[in-house]
Protein backbone atom coordinates (compact mmCIF):
# COMPACT_ATOMS: atom_id res chain seq x y z
CA UNK A 1 0.00 0.00 0.00
CA UNK A 2 1.10 3.42 -0.86
CA UNK A 3 2.03 6.08 1.74
CA UNK A 4 3.25 9.43 1.34
CA UNK A 5 6.76 9.73 1.79
CA UNK A 6 7.66 6.74 1.63
CA UNK A 7 11.43 6.36 0.83
CA UNK A 8 12.78 4.13 -2.30
CA UNK A 9 16.12 2.90 -3.27
CA UNK A 10 17.24 2.47 -6.95
CA UNK A 11 20.11 1.06 -7.90
CA UNK A 12 21.63 -0.50 -11.74
CA UNK A 13 24.93 0.43 -13.76
CA UNK A 14 27.47 -0.05 -15.67
CA UNK A 15 26.17 1.36 -19.07
CA UNK A 16 23.50 3.59 -20.01
CA UNK A 17 20.72 0.65 -20.52
CA UNK A 18 21.27 0.43 -16.76
CA UNK A 19 20.57 3.67 -15.77
CA UNK A 20 18.07 5.20 -18.17
CA UNK A 21 14.77 3.29 -16.82
CA UNK A 22 15.53 4.11 -13.53
CA UNK A 23 15.96 8.23 -14.46
CA UNK A 24 12.29 7.77 -16.14
CA UNK A 25 11.53 6.32 -13.00
CA UNK A 26 12.59 9.39 -10.91
CA UNK A 27 10.35 12.28 -11.66
CA UNK A 28 7.08 9.80 -11.45
CA UNK A 29 8.17 9.02 -7.80
CA UNK A 30 8.43 12.06 -7.12
CA UNK A 31 5.11 12.90 -8.52
CA UNK A 32 3.47 10.09 -5.93
CA UNK A 33 5.06 12.32 -3.09
CA UNK A 34 7.83 9.12 -2.81
CA UNK A 35 11.54 10.42 -2.15
CA UNK A 36 13.94 8.30 -3.90
CA UNK A 37 17.96 7.69 -3.51
CA UNK A 38 20.33 5.71 -5.91
CA UNK A 39 22.99 3.37 -4.90
CA UNK A 40 25.58 3.08 -7.57
CA UNK A 41 29.17 2.63 -8.02
CA UNK A 42 31.40 5.38 -7.11
CA UNK A 43 33.11 6.15 -11.04
CA UNK A 44 30.64 4.61 -13.33
CA UNK A 45 28.26 6.03 -15.53
CA UNK A 46 24.98 5.82 -13.46
CA UNK A 47 27.07 8.52 -11.03
CA UNK A 48 26.97 11.06 -13.79
CA UNK A 49 23.72 10.51 -15.17
CA UNK A 50 21.82 10.79 -11.51
CA UNK A 51 23.61 13.48 -9.97
CA UNK A 52 22.13 15.24 -12.61
CA UNK A 53 18.55 14.45 -11.81
CA UNK A 54 18.72 16.26 -8.28
CA UNK A 55 18.67 13.34 -6.03
CA UNK A 56 21.17 11.98 -3.29
CA UNK A 57 23.56 9.58 -4.69
CA UNK A 58 25.18 6.93 -2.51
CA UNK A 59 28.11 5.34 -3.29
CA UNK A 60 29.46 1.89 -2.93
CA UNK A 61 32.43 -0.44 -3.22
CA UNK A 62 31.95 -2.87 -6.74
CA UNK A 63 33.98 -5.16 -8.96
CA UNK A 64 33.09 -6.26 -12.34
CA UNK A 65 31.46 -10.23 -12.10
CA UNK A 66 33.32 -11.85 -15.03
CA UNK A 67 31.97 -15.16 -16.73
CA UNK A 68 35.88 -16.28 -17.27
CA UNK A 69 38.69 -16.90 -15.08
CA UNK A 70 40.88 -13.88 -13.93
CA UNK A 71 43.02 -12.98 -11.59
CA UNK A 72 40.99 -9.80 -11.29
CA UNK A 73 38.02 -12.24 -9.96
CA UNK A 74 39.75 -12.55 -6.60
CA UNK A 75 40.34 -9.09 -5.94
CA UNK A 76 37.05 -8.37 -6.83
CA UNK A 77 35.14 -10.58 -4.16
CA UNK A 78 36.78 -8.16 -1.65
CA UNK A 79 35.08 -5.44 -3.81
CA UNK A 80 31.59 -6.90 -3.87
CA UNK A 81 32.01 -7.94 0.02
CA UNK A 82 32.53 -4.25 0.71
CA UNK A 83 30.08 -3.12 -1.33
CA UNK A 84 27.52 -4.84 0.58
CA UNK A 85 28.62 -3.85 3.65
CA UNK A 86 28.78 -0.09 2.18
CA UNK A 87 24.92 -0.68 0.94
CA UNK A 88 23.84 -1.90 4.33
CA UNK A 89 24.62 1.36 6.11
CA UNK A 90 22.88 3.16 3.34
CA UNK A 91 19.71 0.84 3.81
CA UNK A 92 19.79 0.82 7.61
CA UNK A 93 19.76 4.90 7.36
CA UNK A 94 17.49 5.20 4.69
CA UNK A 95 14.73 2.23 5.57
CA UNK A 96 13.26 2.09 1.89
CA UNK A 97 10.02 0.64 0.80
CA UNK A 98 11.77 -1.53 -0.94
CA UNK A 99 14.74 -1.47 -3.98
CA UNK A 100 14.34 -1.45 -7.53
CA UNK A 101 17.59 -2.73 -9.78
CA UNK A 102 17.88 -2.38 -13.24
CA UNK A 103 20.99 -4.75 -13.22
CA UNK A 104 24.64 -4.22 -14.18
CA UNK A 105 27.34 -5.24 -11.64
CA UNK A 106 26.74 -2.55 -8.82
CA UNK A 107 23.32 -3.92 -8.33
CA UNK A 108 24.61 -7.47 -6.65
CA UNK A 109 25.22 -5.85 -3.71
CA UNK A 110 22.76 -3.42 -3.27
CA UNK A 111 20.39 -6.53 -3.81
CA UNK A 112 22.19 -8.82 -1.41
CA UNK A 113 22.21 -6.02 1.45
CA UNK A 114 18.74 -5.35 1.06
CA UNK A 115 18.05 -9.22 1.02
CA UNK A 116 19.70 -9.50 4.49
CA UNK A 117 17.71 -6.71 5.60
CA UNK A 118 14.53 -7.87 4.49
CA UNK A 119 13.55 -5.02 1.97
CA UNK A 120 11.72 -5.77 -0.79
CA UNK A 121 13.46 -6.26 -4.20
CA UNK A 122 12.58 -5.71 -7.31
CA UNK A 123 14.16 -6.18 -10.49
CA UNK A 124 13.87 -5.03 -14.29
CA UNK A 125 15.06 -7.40 -16.97
CA UNK A 126 15.01 -5.96 -20.46
CA UNK A 127 17.22 -8.61 -22.28
CA UNK A 128 16.30 -11.95 -23.35
CA UNK A 129 18.28 -14.24 -21.13
CA UNK A 130 19.21 -12.68 -18.23
CA UNK A 131 22.95 -10.70 -17.98
CA UNK A 132 25.11 -12.68 -14.97
CA UNK A 133 24.17 -9.36 -12.35
CA UNK A 134 20.70 -10.40 -12.94
CA UNK A 135 21.24 -14.23 -13.18
CA UNK A 136 22.33 -13.77 -9.13
CA UNK A 137 20.21 -10.82 -7.88
CA UNK A 138 16.94 -13.05 -9.46
CA UNK A 139 17.62 -15.39 -6.63
CA UNK A 140 17.04 -13.12 -3.74
CA UNK A 141 14.10 -11.15 -5.58
CA UNK A 142 10.59 -10.00 -4.66
CA UNK A 143 9.57 -9.76 -8.21
CA UNK A 144 11.50 -9.90 -11.35
CA UNK A 145 9.53 -7.81 -14.34
CA UNK A 146 10.58 -8.58 -17.78
CA UNK A 147 10.64 -6.82 -21.18
CA UNK A 148 10.69 -9.88 -23.64
CA UNK A 149 7.59 -12.33 -23.41
CA UNK A 150 10.69 -14.93 -23.84
CA UNK A 151 12.69 -14.51 -21.13
CA UNK A 152 9.70 -16.21 -18.47
CA UNK A 153 11.41 -19.02 -19.97
CA UNK A 154 14.74 -18.31 -18.40
CA UNK A 155 13.79 -16.64 -14.90
CA UNK A 156 11.49 -17.97 -12.03
CA UNK A 157 7.98 -17.66 -13.34
CA UNK A 158 6.61 -17.59 -10.12
CA UNK A 159 7.83 -14.42 -9.45
CA UNK A 160 8.62 -13.19 -12.74
CA UNK A 161 5.70 -10.24 -14.40
CA UNK A 162 6.12 -10.05 -18.22
CA UNK A 163 5.37 -5.77 -18.44
CA UNK A 164 7.05 -5.72 -21.94
CA UNK A 165 8.85 -2.54 -22.82
CA UNK A 166 8.46 0.75 -20.95
CA UNK A 167 7.64 3.99 -23.51
CA UNK A 168 9.56 6.88 -23.30
CA UNK A 169 6.23 8.88 -24.02
CA UNK A 170 8.09 12.25 -25.14
CA UNK A 171 9.04 9.91 -28.17
CA UNK A 172 5.52 9.48 -29.55
CA UNK A 173 5.16 13.64 -30.08
CA UNK A 174 7.30 14.04 -32.75
CA UNK A 175 6.77 16.73 -35.67
CA UNK A 176 8.02 16.40 -39.33
CA UNK A 177 7.83 20.15 -39.81
CA UNK A 178 10.18 20.82 -36.85
CA UNK A 179 12.62 18.21 -38.09
CA UNK A 180 12.74 19.23 -41.56
CA UNK A 181 13.69 22.93 -39.73
CA UNK A 182 16.62 20.99 -38.03
CA UNK A 183 17.19 19.07 -40.85
CA UNK A 184 16.94 21.27 -43.83
CA UNK A 185 15.27 17.48 -45.35
CA UNK A 186 12.17 17.23 -47.17
CA UNK A 187 10.32 14.19 -48.51
CA UNK A 188 11.91 14.10 -51.96
CA UNK A 189 13.97 11.07 -50.43
CA UNK A 190 13.50 8.27 -48.14
CA UNK A 191 15.97 9.60 -45.15
CA UNK A 192 17.49 6.57 -43.45
CA UNK A 193 19.19 7.24 -39.58
CA UNK A 194 21.95 5.15 -38.17
CA UNK A 195 22.62 5.70 -34.41
CA UNK A 196 25.54 4.18 -32.70
CA UNK A 197 24.45 4.45 -28.96
CA UNK A 198 25.59 6.52 -26.36
CA UNK A 199 29.38 5.96 -27.61
CA UNK A 200 28.83 5.51 -30.82
CA UNK A 201 30.06 2.65 -32.71
CA UNK A 202 32.96 2.60 -34.53
CA UNK A 203 32.20 0.13 -37.17
CA UNK A 204 28.41 1.73 -38.28
CA UNK A 205 30.58 5.48 -38.63
CA UNK A 206 32.98 4.41 -40.44
CA UNK A 207 31.11 2.37 -42.57
CA UNK A 208 29.03 5.31 -43.18
CA UNK A 209 31.62 7.95 -43.34
CA UNK A 210 33.71 5.64 -45.93
CA UNK A 211 30.26 5.41 -47.85
CA UNK A 212 28.42 8.97 -47.49
CA UNK A 213 28.62 9.24 -51.30
CA UNK A 214 27.18 5.76 -52.11
CA UNK A 215 25.00 6.54 -49.40
CA UNK A 216 23.54 10.34 -50.33
CA UNK A 217 22.73 9.28 -53.44
CA UNK A 218 19.61 7.65 -52.73
CA UNK A 219 18.72 8.77 -49.05
CA UNK A 220 18.79 11.81 -47.28
CA UNK A 221 20.95 10.45 -44.07
CA UNK A 222 21.13 11.51 -40.36
CA UNK A 223 23.99 9.65 -38.27
CA UNK A 224 24.14 10.42 -34.70
CA UNK A 225 27.88 9.74 -33.98
CA UNK A 226 28.65 9.60 -30.29
CA UNK A 227 30.91 11.95 -28.19
CA UNK A 228 34.04 13.44 -30.86
CA UNK A 229 33.02 11.32 -34.27
CA UNK A 230 32.26 14.35 -35.91
CA UNK A 231 33.80 14.56 -39.25
CA UNK A 232 33.95 18.28 -39.98
CA UNK A 233 34.79 17.64 -43.69
CA UNK A 234 31.96 15.86 -44.68
CA UNK A 235 29.58 18.22 -46.54
CA UNK A 236 26.59 16.81 -48.35
CA UNK A 237 23.19 18.49 -49.24
CA UNK A 238 21.40 15.20 -47.82
CA UNK A 239 23.60 14.35 -44.81
CA UNK A 240 23.77 15.68 -41.15
CA UNK A 241 25.64 14.31 -38.50
CA UNK A 242 25.54 15.31 -34.60
CA UNK A 243 26.85 13.58 -31.30
CA UNK A 244 23.85 13.42 -29.31
CA UNK A 245 20.41 14.72 -29.73
CA UNK A 246 17.94 15.29 -27.21
CA UNK A 247 14.80 17.38 -27.54
CA UNK A 248 15.51 16.73 -31.36
CA UNK A 249 15.05 12.79 -30.97
CA UNK A 250 11.44 12.55 -31.14
CA UNK A 251 11.40 14.80 -34.27
CA UNK A 252 14.03 13.07 -36.43
CA UNK A 253 13.02 9.61 -35.58
CA UNK A 254 9.66 11.57 -37.20
CA UNK A 255 11.00 11.68 -40.62
CA UNK A 256 13.18 8.49 -40.27
CA UNK A 257 11.88 5.77 -42.92
CA UNK A 258 14.40 3.25 -41.79
CA UNK A 259 16.83 3.17 -39.08
CA UNK A 260 20.86 1.65 -38.64
CA UNK A 261 21.25 0.58 -34.94
CA UNK A 262 22.84 -1.34 -32.37
CA UNK A 263 20.26 -3.82 -30.64
CA UNK A 264 19.97 -2.81 -26.61
CA UNK A 265 16.55 -3.64 -26.23
CA UNK A 266 15.76 -0.09 -24.86
CA UNK A 267 16.61 1.34 -28.24
CA UNK A 268 15.15 -1.10 -30.52
CA UNK A 269 11.62 -1.51 -28.70
CA UNK A 270 11.78 2.45 -28.93
CA UNK A 271 11.74 2.21 -32.75
CA UNK A 272 8.98 -0.86 -32.80
CA UNK A 273 6.97 1.12 -30.42
CA UNK A 274 7.50 3.66 -33.39
CA UNK A 275 6.82 1.88 -35.91
CA UNK A 276 10.59 2.46 -37.67
CA UNK A 277 11.58 -0.42 -39.73
CA UNK A 278 15.23 -1.19 -38.25
CA UNK A 279 18.52 -2.87 -40.06
CA UNK A 280 20.16 -4.16 -36.31
CA UNK A 281 23.98 -4.35 -36.40
CA UNK A 282 24.27 -5.85 -33.18
CA UNK A 283 27.23 -6.22 -30.75
CA UNK A 284 29.43 -8.82 -31.42
CA UNK A 285 30.38 -11.52 -29.05
CA UNK A 286 34.15 -10.32 -28.96
CA UNK A 287 32.62 -6.90 -27.17
CA UNK A 288 29.59 -8.41 -25.35
CA UNK A 289 27.80 -12.00 -24.01
CA UNK A 290 26.03 -11.80 -27.07
CA UNK A 291 22.85 -10.57 -25.67
CA UNK A 292 22.30 -8.07 -28.67
CA UNK A 293 22.56 -10.63 -31.61
CA UNK A 294 19.67 -12.40 -29.15
CA UNK A 295 17.33 -9.28 -29.71
CA UNK A 296 18.58 -8.83 -32.79
CA UNK A 297 17.05 -12.09 -34.25
CA UNK A 298 14.13 -12.15 -32.28
CA UNK A 299 13.02 -8.67 -33.84
CA UNK A 300 14.10 -10.27 -36.77
CA UNK A 301 11.66 -13.63 -36.44
CA UNK A 302 9.28 -10.88 -35.60
CA UNK A 303 9.38 -9.48 -39.07
CA UNK A 304 9.96 -6.08 -37.30
CA UNK A 305 13.72 -6.06 -38.25
CA UNK A 306 16.59 -7.23 -40.68
CA UNK A 307 20.11 -8.10 -39.31
CA UNK A 308 23.78 -7.96 -40.73
CA UNK A 309 26.16 -9.33 -38.13
CA UNK A 310 29.31 -7.11 -37.67
CA UNK A 311 31.87 -9.54 -38.77
CA UNK A 312 29.62 -9.96 -42.22
CA UNK A 313 29.18 -6.04 -42.67
CA UNK A 314 30.13 -4.54 -45.97
CA UNK A 315 28.70 -1.23 -47.81
CA UNK A 316 27.06 -3.47 -50.28
CA UNK A 317 24.77 -5.41 -47.90
CA UNK A 318 24.07 -2.70 -45.67
CA UNK A 319 22.77 -0.54 -48.74
CA UNK A 320 21.26 -3.52 -49.95
CA UNK A 321 19.55 -4.39 -46.89
CA UNK A 322 18.47 -0.41 -47.04
CA UNK A 323 16.77 -0.69 -50.26
CA UNK A 324 14.89 -4.04 -49.47
CA UNK A 325 13.47 -2.56 -45.75
CA UNK A 326 12.37 0.54 -47.32
CA UNK A 327 11.26 -0.64 -50.75
CA UNK A 328 8.86 -3.10 -48.40
CA UNK A 329 8.75 -0.82 -45.20
CA UNK A 330 4.50 -1.42 -45.55
CA UNK A 331 5.23 -4.91 -44.72
CA UNK A 332 7.74 -4.33 -41.88
CA UNK A 333 5.52 -1.43 -40.47
CA UNK A 334 2.20 -4.30 -40.48
CA UNK A 335 4.24 -6.65 -38.18
CA UNK A 336 4.91 -3.99 -35.95
CA UNK A 337 1.11 -2.72 -35.64
CA UNK A 338 0.71 -6.58 -34.47
CA UNK A 339 2.73 -5.69 -31.07
CA UNK A 340 0.17 -3.99 -28.37
CA UNK A 341 1.96 -4.53 -25.39
CA UNK A 342 4.15 -2.03 -23.40
CA UNK A 343 4.02 0.04 -20.05
CA UNK A 344 5.16 3.91 -18.86
CA UNK A 345 7.01 5.07 -16.33
CA UNK A 346 4.30 6.23 -14.91
CA UNK A 347 2.08 2.89 -14.69
CA UNK A 348 5.28 0.81 -13.64
CA UNK A 349 5.82 4.05 -10.72
CA UNK A 350 2.21 2.89 -9.59
CA UNK A 351 2.23 -0.92 -10.00
CA UNK A 352 6.06 -0.67 -7.55
CA UNK A 353 4.24 1.54 -5.37
CA UNK A 354 1.48 -1.09 -5.12
CA UNK A 355 3.05 -3.73 -4.50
Amino acid sequence: MKRKNDVVVLTGGGTVGHVMLNKLLIPELLNEDTKPYYIGSKTGIEKEIIENSGIEYYSISSGKLRRYISFENFKDIFKVTKGIFDARKALRKLKPKFVFSKGGFVSVPVVLAAKSLNIPVYIHESDISPGLANKIAGKFATKIFVTFEKTLDYVDKNKAEYIGPVIREELLHGSETIAQDITGFDSSKKTIMFVGGSLGAKSINDIVHENIDELTKDFQVIHITGADNIKDDLQSENYRQYEFVQHELPHLFKISDVVISRSGSNAIYELLLLKKPMLLIPLPLSQSRGDQIENAHYFKSKGYAEVIEEENLTPKQMIDFIKKITNNEIEYIKQMEQFKSGTTAKRLTEKLLEE
